[in-house]
């Protein structure tokens, strides 16, 4: 593809899991020419390196491989005409517009009818928790660790301490085991998991691994390779209680401490961001606040199923079609706010469309709790509730409603205890 400028209805921005849904689903709802633009050399984007199970078990009823359910939506894509082009670094993107780059497009701009962001989440690092000590070899992100271990086949270390209980460490905390190394210890700040309950079960329980709750790493030791780490309980505050010190000797550690939405492109493009989640406000269409620009994935929020942003995305990919024929309709939005125990809703706002249509709202508690009712309200009546056995806030809840019983008001999502539980 050797054009310097370029026309299509939908333009993709990330070939993962995101924006293969949202691309096969923009072709399958009657977009003409659908572009995916992916900086890495293949499409598939992280899947590629999950190579355990687990995947697919709501989306297709069945357990896969991470390489194998991207698989699935790569050949859906290419069987519904979809483009690709990988190795290409998108620049900017504004209204209608992108800039993309890359060796065997040189510098390209195109003009699209609608964009999907798909571009998914990074890793937070040791110089964004500033973890004191010295700066020796054997520090990683477990996604990093883990590209290391499943794509390139290199071994990371042999004694490992991981910092944080989110969903990566303990996978591979049960990975890097399997190949022989001795996992010392899964270390948590807060006082409660920060992952999905079946990870810790799986893969730290089975596996005979220690989780440390309300514990923090203190310091790095070390001069050419980290040589341990000290760590520290932590009190209902997060300060270090003293006397509660202790060293573990090890030559990894193992970084797991929360994913960041990746919206550089979006923060330029003057689009507005949502506090929390510090990814786009968007309404139930995935429509962010430019309206001819959509976003889906982990790219809105850090989302703990890929089957639920492959729902999420294939939502975003009708909608960018709908948007670039002329199909989508304008109507008046409400806010979707949340209330008591929830840390934040998504979407942060919804069309009053009127029609019977489905609506799902994704939302986090604030704390761990047991038997609790959720429900969304309007202006102090309860439109639709569930009750679920305990909640988490490492496990994504949903509410669905129809927009039809909407009014004018703003829609309020909230948790409260179930009586004498």
């Amino acid at each position: 593809m050797n054009e310097h400028n370029l026309i299509c209805d939908v333009a993709v921005v990330g070939a993962g899991p995101a924006g293969l849904a949202a691309a096969a689903a923009a072709k399958k709802q009657g977009a003409g020419r659908v572009l995916v633009i992916e900086r890495d050399a293949l499409p598939g984007g992280i899947l590629l390196q999950c190579i355990h199970p687990g995947f697919g078990l709501t989306y297709f009823k069945e357990e896969l491989t991470g390489p194998e359910y991207a698989h699935r939506f790569v050949k859906a894509a290419k069987e519904a005409g979809v483009e690709f082009l990988t190795d290409a670094t998108v620049l900017e993107i504004g209204d209608k517009h992108l800039r993309v780059l890359g060796p065997s497009c040189g510098l390209l701009d195109i003009q699209a009818g609608a964009i999907v962001l798909a571009m998914g989440c990074r890793e937070r690092t040791r110089g964004n928790i500033r973890t004191p000590g010295t700066r020796p070899a054997g520090v990683y992100t477990a996604g990093a660790g883990q590209r290391l271990v499943n794509r390139q086949n290199l071994m990371i270390g042999k004694k490992i301490v991981i910092l944080g209980s989110g969903d990566i460490g303990m996978i591979m905390a049960r990975r890097l085991t399997l190949q022989g190394a001795k996992v010392e210890a899964v270390v948590e700040l807060l006082p409660y998991l920060a992952g999905l309950t079946r990870n810790r079960v799986q893969c730290l329980d089975d596996f005979n691994i220690p989780l440390l709750l309300s514990h923090t790493v203190a310091e790095i030791r070390g001069h050419q390779r980290v040589e341990a780490v000290k760590i520290v309980q932590v009190d209902d505050k997060r300060q270090p209680v003293p006397g509660t010190e202790r060293v573990i000797e090890c030559d990894t550690l193992l970084l797991s401490v929360g994913l960041i939405p990746e919206n550089e492109l979006t923060r330029a493009a003057g689009i507005a961001i949502d506090k929390v989640t510090s990814g786009p406000s968007v309404n139930q269409y995935m429509q962010t606040s430019l309206p001819s620009v959509f976003a889906c994935g982990n790219v809105v929020h850090v989302n703990d199923l890929v089957d639920n942003v492959s729902r999420e995305s294939e939502q975003a990919g009708r909608s960018a079609a709908l948007f670039a024929a002329g199909k989508l309709p304008e109507t008046k939005e409400i806010a979707c706010a949340p209330g008591t125990g929830i840390r934040y809703v998504v979407p942060q706002r919804i069309a009053l469309d009127g029609t019977d249509a489905d609506l799902t709202l994704y939302f986090r508690v604030t704390a761990p709790g047991g038997a609790s009712e959720l429900t969304a309200a309007q202006s102090g009546k309860v439109l639709t509730s569930r009750k679920v056995r305990r909640v988490s806030p490492g496990e994504m809840e949903h509410l669905n409603l129809k927009n039809s019983v909407l009014t004018e008001g703003n829609l309020t999502v909230s948790i409260a205890a179930e009586e004498g539980k």
